[in-house]
């Protein structure tokens, strides 16, 4: 099924290239893929609540890309060691990266930055937790309050960006602005390949993955993986919030649309507007698109803590979606860990 797979505005994801740089960092390691008993079935469940000290799997895109888009401005290809010679330093200091967040991409970026010593300067919504905003400066990042929803943040990052020469690292992608979103996404490949890792060992495949989705880079990351290099193919669902089903409707009109709601409890996944690349991939590679509601992601949290996990309305919405199915043998990630959503 799908084995071959077309980007039509960029390059193609290559997951040796993160798994490489994450080779020599301490603080990386897999994230563990759990079997777990629930209402009368088994469930697979990769957790990431404790993904390299963030607590999200965003930590594995945004750091790769900062690293990638510094590695750029050298000229030349880095070793990972080489991240840490002074002349690579100098240039990092130099740099300043933006974006908008809802919370944990920016955190990534901030990581990102910090490690190398580069700068980072966060936008976030009104609506976002004053939690983020103190965890981002503990990262060493400004952080800047703008608008009132996710994408008058993005308008926000990109005109600094264009007023003060600082590189927009998103992980959203439009016309004309595609290279360090699939930076970004291409960070995300490593979970799949993770999973198919794990897989390989137990041959307990899935028979169905269920992906949340916000703009849609961890979902099309790891299903373009999935369809790439998993042997034994599994349906992709993609889920969102009801309030929020931006991926569903873009794809059902066959272009990207703005969606309008109200300010949802998944309020990493609260995304109007799908990145560009998230839905030119998942397109190609998912069998269905789902939304659920905020009580059916709440409830999904506290079914993920009678199993063992603390996570959040964004993290479980994965769960969520699946726990209202019978599939065979279901695969979700928990994608972040028990921050606070109020």
């Amino acid at each position: 099924m799908r084995k071959t797979l077309i980007m039509e505005h960029s390059k193609k994801l290559d997951v040796a290239k993160p798994l490489a740089l994450l080779a020599e960092c301490p603080a990386y390691k897999p994230s563990p893929l759990e079997t777990r008993s629930f209402q009368w079935r088994t469930i697979l469940i990769k957790d990431e609540t404790n993904r390299m000290g963030l607590g999200a799997f965003k930590a594995l895109g945004g750091v790769y890309a900062v690293a990638k888009l510094i590695e750029a401005r050298v000229g030349r290809s880095l070793t990972p060691s080489a991240f840490l010679s002074d002349p690579v330093k100098d240039v990092a200091r130099s740099m300043t990266f933006v974006c908008a967040s809802a919370g944990n991409h920016g955190m990534a970026v901030a990581a990102g930055a910090q490690l190398f010593g580069a700068t980072a300067r966060i936008y976030l919504a009104e609506t976002v937790p004053e939690e983020f905003a103190v965890r981002l400066r503990a990262k060493g990042a400004d952080v800047v309050r703008s608008g009132s929803d996710y994408e008058a943040s993005v308008a926000a990052a990109v005109a600094d960006a264009e007023a003060t020469g600082a590189i927009h690292l998103a992980d959203g992608s439009w016309p004309g602005y595609t290279e360090p979103p699939r930076l970004v996404m291409e960070g995300y490949t490593v979970i799949a390949e993770e999973m198919r890792n794990d897989l390989e060992v137990s041959a307990n495949w899935p028979s169905h993955v269920y992906l949340q989705a916000g703009v849609g880079g961890l979902a099309a990351g790891i299903a373009y993986m999935i369809r790439s290099n998993w042997p034994v193919q599994p349906k992709i669902t993609v889920v969102e919030p009801d309030a929020a089903p931006c991926l569903k409707e873009s794809a059902r009109a066959g272009e990207i649309l703005t969606v309008e709601g109200p300010v949802s409890n998944m309020g990493r996944l609260d995304c109007k507007t799908p990145s560009m690349l998230a839905l030119d991939i998942l397109k190609r590679c998912a069998d269905d698109w789902v939304t659920i509601s905020d009580q059916q992601a709440q409830n999904a949290v506290n079914s993920a803590f009678d199993l063992g996990f603390s996570t959040t309305p964004s993290g479980a919405a994965g769960l969520a979606a699946c726990l209202e199915g019978d599939d065979d043998l279901p695969l979700v990630i928990l994608s972040e860990g028990g921050v606070s959503d109020a």
